[in-house]
């Protein structure tokens, strides 16, 4: 059975953690698997929106720490070794065109809060809870966690959460800015369908570079961002997507965007 499986149809590439009797937990193989994913939704221009999330009773509780302490290699070599294709992979996914969207239900802890952190979007069920996990085994954060939390919450909260590994609710998640929205626990991954579905029929590359736009902003300056903007939208300007979007709107219709 495949650590991690994918299929793709109608536009959205359904990315599945399938360890659900070790709770999702990232060894070789997942990270592996991920990393595979990952360059597949890359080189796939039908993969028009990502929808990642665990089997089973958790999102997914972070890494395999008994396989950890299994491995021939010890315990600084395995960490290594695991987080080269998870670093990739989580690299390739927010970085794509395409949005992501992480249906998270059970625990998002660890890489799986890192993993989760690097989509753009966020279903949670409401019983769902959060933590980082790392420092309370020794250990420091991966899988995008140091990058993201500061981004999304800010310095103060993330050296808070980082450091007490207070386990969060989802709606305290919510408040945070850790997740986007709240679902019933019967329908979260519903609605994250839904959301990946309707975001798979938009222009995928003016979500790209909307993406990117937004990411730059927090490291440059205003005429810097501004010149970036105009770059952009003019480049926007000659794709087949905007001339489609301001017909549509002008023609008070429905716009039928292609994703070029």
């Amino acid at each position: 059975m495949a650590s991690v499986e994918m299929q793709v149809r109608e536009g959205v590439a359904r990315i599945v953690l399938n360890r659900p009797d070790a709770m999702n937990t990232i060894d070789l193989q997942l990270a592996e698997g991920l990393l595979e994913a990952a360059q597949s939704c890359t080189s796939d221009p039908e993969v028009r929106a990502v929808l990642i999330r665990g089997e089973g009773r958790v999102f997914c509780a972070g890494g395999d720490l008994r396989g950890f302490t299994q491995a021939q290699e010890g315990l600084a070599g395995v960490l290594k070794r695991i987080t080269t294709p998870l670093h990739a992979a989580v690299s390739l996914l927010a970085r794509l065109d395409a949005p992501v969207v992480a249906a998270v239900h059970g625990s998002a802890a660890g890489g799986g809060l890192g993993l989760m952190l690097a989509c753009d979007l966020v279903v949670a069920a409401e019983s769902t809870r959060f933590t980082m996990a790392y420092t309370a085994i020794g250990l420091s954060p991966d899988g995008s966690s140091s990058y993201f939390l500061p981004r999304l919450v800010g310095l103060r909260q993330a050296l808070d959460l980082t450091l007490t590994n207070r386990v969060l609710s989802a709606a305290e998640a919510l408040e945070l800015g850790l997740i986007t929205r709240l679902a019933p626990d019967d329908e979260y991954l519903q609605q994250a369908e839904a959301l990946a579905g309707q975001l798979a029929t938009g222009a995928t590359r003016a979500y790209g570079a909307a993406k990117r736009l937004l990411q730059h902003s927090l490291d440059t300056s205003l005429e810097t961002q501004m010149e970036l903007e105009a770059r952009q939208i003019s480049a926007l300007g000659a794709s087949a997507d905007a001339r489609e979007g301001i017909d549509a709107f002008l023609s008070k219709r429905a716009p039928g965007f292609r994703g070029s």
